[in-house]
């Protein structure tokens, strides 16, 4: 009966063993963005409509990596560079870059690869991800970089401030459209032989998909109607006196037209999570 009992703890040790030596090695992941990077710690400010955002999500499924939140609310990629080295970014076993909506939208020249391969400055968003990309290399040279393109949006209007509202990506701005901002990252990506995940041409997210509706006044009748994507493209918003044009019904893969919702930050952590588990 001893012989017995030795043997089961003898083959239990090992059992402990083999399993322990499969544990995966702790990973650090330095997540830089902008408010879709942000709001992962602050669902507050989303009015409680998100409850996780795509770090949370990731790390739910990869429980050895733990993440930074550099994402900053509102920021370009030219701001990011411009303060790359008071930003506090530590040395990480993975980087990621999720950013450009927010250039696009400020009208911000896109440049061309040249201003990248150049290394020209931080006077078009190309040469933006270069001063970037230069910072993650020097924090740790081996660290793999992921590069996140921005994804499409529909008309934003910000739930706690009705006057800060922009249209979707739908149409150009300063005679640039959103797209040539994620095909800008993804010819990064493929010239410096970096991760692309691109979102702005992932079937999930595209434009008809991210809110069900866009609730406003029928210039007609003035009576509320529920506009789906094209239809409601053009059709007047007044801030100061209509309500909220996208009430929880309206919800689908972003909450307001622009930031993901929970549908929204799962199918980007999906994504990211392929891609991390590499690593």
């Amino acid at each position: 009966m001893k012989h017995v009992i030795r043997r089961r703890l003898l083959l239990l040790i090992a059992l402990v063993g083999l399993f322990s030596s499969f544990k995966h090695k702790e990973v650090t992941w330095v997540a830089i963005g902008d408010s879709i990077t942000y709001l992962n710690e602050h669902p507050d400010e989303t009015g409680n409509r998100v409850t996780k955002g795509y770090m949370t999500r990731v790390v739910e499924q990869l429980p050895y990596i733990h993440y930074v939140n550099q994402g900053h609310n509102g920021w370009t990629a030219g701001r990011i560079a411009r303060d790359i080295d008071t930003l506090g970014l530590i040395k990480a076993d993975v980087y990621s870059v999720f950013l450009g909506t927010n250039d696009w939208w400020a009208g911000r020249p896109l440049g061309r690869l040249t201003d990248y391969q150049a290394n020209t400055g931080n006077t078009t968003v190309y040469g933006s991800f270069r001063l970037i990309i230069n910072k993650l290399r020097s924090l740790n040279p081996q660290a793999p970089i992921i590069l996140i393109t921005p994804m499409q949006r529909v008309d934003f209007v910000y739930l706690l401030n009705f006057k800060n509202n922009a249209f979707g990506s739908y149409q150009a701005k300063n005679g640039q459209f959103l797209e040539a901002f994620a095909n800008a990252i993804d010819s990064i990506g493929r010239y410096e032989h970096l991760q692309v995940v691109d979102l702005y041409h992932m079937a999930g997210l595209s434009h008809k998909k991210l809110v069900h509706f866009k609730r406003l006044k029928d210039p007609q009748n003035g009576k509320y109607t529920n506009y789906k994507y094209p239809k409601f493209v053009g059709v007047p918003f007044q801030p100061e006196t209509d309500e909220y044009p996208y009430p929880v019904g309206a919800i689908n893969k972003t909450y307001d037209g622009l930031h993901p919702s929970d549908k929204g930050y799962a199918l980007i952590s999906r994504k990211l999570v392929k891609v991390l588990k590499k690593y």
